[in-house]
């Protein structure tokens, strides 16, 4: 409940920058280098805009991002970056690949939830919005990343310091992925240790700051049992009655809970069976459980073994014939954390958040970002300019109007961080 409350209080709160930071915000915002870099964004929209439609009609879901990685890989090297994909898929590029400085990183992720069939599902709407799943999640961090390195290239917008930039497409954010891509470069990455901040960019928009990591837990139930004919097997138990009442049972519990911190709990998909008229031998659902307290999670988790097993005992008692058999398996966890408020990286965001006239909510969400939070590192998620909604859909819809604003507030906090790292 404590975090729940601190995200809140802290949200209510106007910036109130570091005076030193602030100035360090508004030299790097005059610069000569910072100008020509955010003259070079101005002058290539119409590319970076290509760039994000052409990466978004590359397929990636989860598990599957290889092309996209390898296609994402390619660019940043004509960028000239020195750009190869890990041993977990990741695509991590270096600014000084013989420097052994403390790096910043900022991140995108490759994968999306939904992949388009054919690059027709890739368009661009009369209006200009562009249309089709992944186009804001994560096209719009991806094409970020790529308008980013190749700005930073061509008019390093801030001087070169023993610290430099690591930029990286990471797999594995989205369904069960289970962050696989950012917990290696966290924890086994060659690179780990010298990673001092993280800036994760995920979909658009300038309107948020996710620094408190949202934990969840994802499992597997998986009901067995003999099967056979509706008719002259019946009285076998039936594993898709016995799921069903896993569901009832458990959902109910949930609303029955005493006030608790803000939860949530969704059975995303429910499987089973061949025939109307075959008792079925198998069903199984997923089930996402997700709280601002992680103690609230266990006590999820505890019931749905409570669930479970009055459902199976209740089925099995009914059986005539053969019974059924349960397996429960987690199949991903997502730790949570939060940013101090007086992280340099978060005094460096509102900073610049005041300089650019932003004003950002702090939020509490399940990113990236949730590993090094997790870690105790420093790190947030936000967007990389534009709008867009519909995530996860077919209807997915991206304006890239203003993202120039987006990826300003990138570069003048990644200068910022550069300068902290150096210290």
């Amino acid at each position: 409940m404590a975090a729940t409350v601190d995200i809140a209080r802290r949200a209510g709160l106007a910036a109130k920058p570091d005076a030193k930071i602030q100035r360090a915000v508004a030299g790097h915002a005059s610069s000569r280098a910072m100008r020509d870099c955010l003259g070079w964004i101005y002058r290539h929209r119409s590319w970076i805009n290509e760039q994000q439609l052409e990466l978004c009609r590359i397929p990636a879901p989860t598990f599957l991002e290889e092309k996209r990685a390898e296609w994402i890989a390619a660019q940043l090297r004509s960028a000239g970056w020195d750009a190869r994909i890990d041993r977990a898929g990741n695509v991590v590029a270096l600014e000084h690949p013989a420097s052994e400085g403390p790096l910043v990183a900022i991140t995108a992720h490759l994968d999306t939830v939904l992949a388009p069939r054919r690059p027709e599902d890739i368009r661009i709407d009369g209006d200009g919005r562009f249309r089709g799943p992944g186009v804001a999640d994560n096209g719009a961090g991806l094409a970020g990343l790529l308008a980013v390195a190749a700005s930073w290239k061509k008019n390093r917008p801030t001087a070169a310091g023993p610290a430099s930039l690591l930029l990286v497409a990471n797999v594995c954010e989205e369904g069960e992925g289970n962050l696989s891509g950012m917990r290696y470069l966290c924890r086994q990455s060659p690179l780990a240790g010298r990673i001092r901040s993280f800036l994760v960019l995920d979909g658009p928009s300038t309107d948020h700051i996710t620094c408190q990591a949202l934990a969840s837990r994802r499992f597997e139930i998986v009901v067995s049992g003999p099967g056979g004919h509706s008719w002259s097997d019946q009285g076998n138990g039936n594993p898709v009655h016995a799921l069903g009442r896993v569901i009832h049972y458990f959902s109910e519990g949930q609303y029955e809970a005493l006030p608790a911190p803000r939860s949530s709990f969704n059975f995303g998909t429910v499987e089973g069976g061949v025939s109307v008229n075959s008792i079925p031998s198998e069903a199984r659902a997923k089930l996402d459980v997700r709280s601002e307290d992680p103690e609230r999670i266990d006590s999820m988790a505890r019931c749905l073994t409570l669930a479970v097993d009055r459902a199976i005992d209740l089925e099995n008692d009914r059986a005539t014939g053969g019974k059924v058999a349960v397996k429960v398996r987690e199949i991903g966890s997502r730790p949570g954390g939060i940013l101090a408020e007086e992280s340099t990286l978060l005094r460096s965001l509102r900073a610049v958040d005041a300089h650019l006239g932003i004003r950002a909510q702090l939020d509490c969400a399940s990113t990236d970002a949730n590993i090094p939070l997790s870690m105790g590192l420093e790190a947030v998620s936000i967007g990389a300019g534009g709008q867009g909604a519909g995530a996860h859909t077919t209807e997915e819809w991206f304006d890239p109007d203003k993202r120039e604003f987006g990826l300003q507030r990138i570069l003048l906090t990644a200068c910022l961080l550069l300068d902290a790292a150096a210290v």
